[in-house]
């Protein structure tokens, strides 16, 4: 397995979060989080992400205990295994797409003319090449999130967590998007674990995963000719 998430508890001082959630993902998969506000789909995914610490119970990714490494070690790990999407994609408005793009890589120490090299090559690869010497407040809010695709993916990550990616974004939009994430898949072999309130693209993953009140009450398999 990719993902291993073992008996995960969350809790914030009298609220019970997270009451012992486990789940596999393996390599390639799109898997979707569902479930009513506050039932812990965003604290499980930060969790997973080593954004915020669990209480109790482990996250393994490829096999690496994330509570075992130490603050920079973590960072490290986060910085070229994890890619990370937002439903309001967080793009820094000083600069512009090419470096929002490449700024991950340079982060985690990529050579600039290498790593700028990588993020032309996913911005043209996302049909934005026309677009990366514009700011973030030149786009629209499609083309925005595609940004945070690419700096998702910029350091070829082992999985791309997203939270609600396409919660900001119209009907129209909101379906480009999320063909995208399964091309990029069959394109990259990319894995995606996806916080959604979408029921279009939960119909569309490979699994859904049910959470209601700090625990998995479903896990649902797409039929499997919904993919080639």
């Amino acid at each position: 397995m990719l993902i291993r998430v073992t008996d995960i508890h969350k809790q914030y001082d009298s609220l019970e979060v997270l009451k012992g959630v486990s789940l596999d993902i393996a390599k390639r998969e799109v898997v979707t989080i569902v479930g009513p506000s506050g039932a812990g789909k965003t604290t499980l995914l930060n969790i997973m992400g080593s954004l915020e610490p669990q209480d109790k119970g482990k996250v393994e990714i490829d096999g690496t205990d994330l509570s075992a490494l130490r603050e920079q070690a973590l960072s490290r790990f986060r910085n070229r295994n994890i890619g990370f999407v937002f439903q309001f994609h967080q793009l820094l408005p000083e600069f512009n797409v090419v470096e929002n793009v490449a700024m991950p890589a340079l982060i985690g120490g990529t050579a600039t003319a290498e790593a700028f090299d990588k993020a032309r090559k996913l911005i043209d690869y996302l049909g934005l090449s026309e677009r990366e010497q514009h700011k973030p407040s030149q786009l629209s809010g499609g083309e925005r999130q595609r940004v945070a695709v690419a700096r998702a993916l910029v350091n070829s990550p082992k999985v791309v967590l997203a939270d609600e990616p396409s919660g900001s974004l119209d009907s129209h939009n909101r379906q480009q998007l999320h063909r995208l994430f399964f091309d990029l898949r069959r394109d990259f072999g990319q894995t995606f674990v996806i916080v959604t309130h979408d029921e279009s693209l939960a119909s569309m993953s490979d699994r859904t995963v049910h959470l209601s009140d700090g625990r998995i009450t479903e896990i649902t398999t797409a039929a499997p000719q919904k993919h080639n």
